[in-house]
């Protein structure tokens, strides 16, 4: 099982849902970085589960650094995060041992793993490892903020329903209000209006997905490579790790399909010494290299698999087709809490191209 991502930096993920723990370390980080407790407090209430709106398991989500920090201040050494789980159930799963849950990875585990696998919650598949992953990437993103280098998302669209889009002219300020935000929209009536879907979406034992837009700004120009280490493909990487993304689209996306050249060409002119774009069609990166506009993209986060309908299945240690109620505790939506983890794994990404291009322009510069 591969669980290490990144190249200079890495981040190894471990633990099972309903298990003693969760936890990952972050590896090759430079000495010297914040550890600010408070910070990463406020990144995990973000992905909290928290009201009628989520999921009704209640964990305390409180990292624990075990290694490679000394006085709120990274070693330089591995750095090891353990999260607790204290509010573990798992009779829940007990009848569900053989029975595929419709969306869910409960097949394929066993395909891949030969029942050895642990399979309450979804073991090592659960959302519940998207805790680790906010904790780790808040350290980063609060390193990349002190250099003036701010991540935010919003919920686009959810079930039809759109918020307003970025503000190119307002970014750094929209980016600042979302993240103070436990329900991240640019458009309170429209927040509402999705609040109230979910709502009438758990009551009627199901649930709902839908697109979370993510900009960057103040990203350096000149990061990323041409080819197989290219900014959409480290994003979409580190996109895909988390297990609810169906999709990614940078800039316009699929919108490129119905334009012409003409309208999709980002025209270059010099502003106050600098050279920007126009537009910014391309999310800020050329030829997978960013260009120093705004880094834009968009991810679709599917309706939560777990739903009390019934449903048709398979009993795959019978053979048999059979039907399944799910019960237990599950959400009627997670892109509200997503965003943070979007957040959290773009800052790492980011990071870590940053450290690369350091390396390699630490060598030059000494010729």
């Amino acid at each position: 099982m591969k669980n290490t991502i990144g190249h200079v930096l890495t981040l190894t993920l471990f633990g099972e849902s309903h298990g003693e723990a969760i936890g990952c370390v972050l590896d090759g980080l430079p000495s010297g970085l914040k550890v600010d407790e408070a910070y990463i407090a406020k990144q995990m209430d973000l992905r909290r589960a928290a009201g009628s709106l989520s999921t009704a398991r209640r964990e305390a989500d409180l990292p624990r650094f075990v290694s490679g920090v000394k006085d709120g201040f990274t070693e330089g050494t591995p750095l090891t995060i353990l999260i607790e789980n204290t509010n573990v159930r798992r009779s829940d799963y007990d009848a569900m041992r053989y029975t595929a849950r419709p969306g869910h990875a409960d097949y394929t585990a066993e395909l891949r793993y030969d029942g050895y696998q642990d399979a309450s919650g979804g073991g090592h598949f659960s959302g519940r490892l998207t805790a680790p992953l906010v904790a780790a990437g808040a350290i980063l993103r609060q390193a990349l903020e002190e250099q003036g280098i701010l991540i935010g998302s919003h919920i686009r669209s959810l079930h039809g329903i759109a918020d307003a889009p970025f503000d190119p002219n307002e970014l750094g300020a929209q980016i600042a209000g979302l993240n103070e935000k436990p329900f991240a929209v640019l458009d309170a009536a429209a927040g509402e209006l999705m609040m109230q879907a979910i709502e009438k979406a758990r009551e009627e034992q199901d649930s709902l997905g839908g697109i979370l837009e993510t900009a960057v700004c103040g990203f350096p120009g000149g990061i990323g490579e041409p080819t197989f280490g290219s900014v959409e493909s480290r994003l979409a990487e580190a996109m895909f790790s988390i297990g609810a993304v169906k999709g990614i689209e940078f800039g316009a996306g699929f919108a490129f399909a119905d334009m012409k050249g003409s309208e999709a060409n980002d025209a270059f002119r010099v502003q106050d010494g600098r050279i920007v774009t126009e537009t910014n069609h391309n999310g800020g990166i050329n030829g997978g290299i960013t260009n120093g506009m705004p880094i834009i993209f968009r991810t679709v986060i599917k309706p939560t698999p777990s739903i009390s309908r019934l449903q048709n299945t398979v009993n795959f240690s019978t053979m048999e087709n059979t039907e399944l109620e799910i019960h237990g505790r599950h959400d009627p939506a997670i892109i509200h809490r997503g965003r943070v983890v979007v957040d959290c794994m773009t800052a790492f990404i980011l990071a870590d191209m940053l450290c690369e291009d350091s390396g390699r322009n630490r060598l030059r510069k000494s010729i």
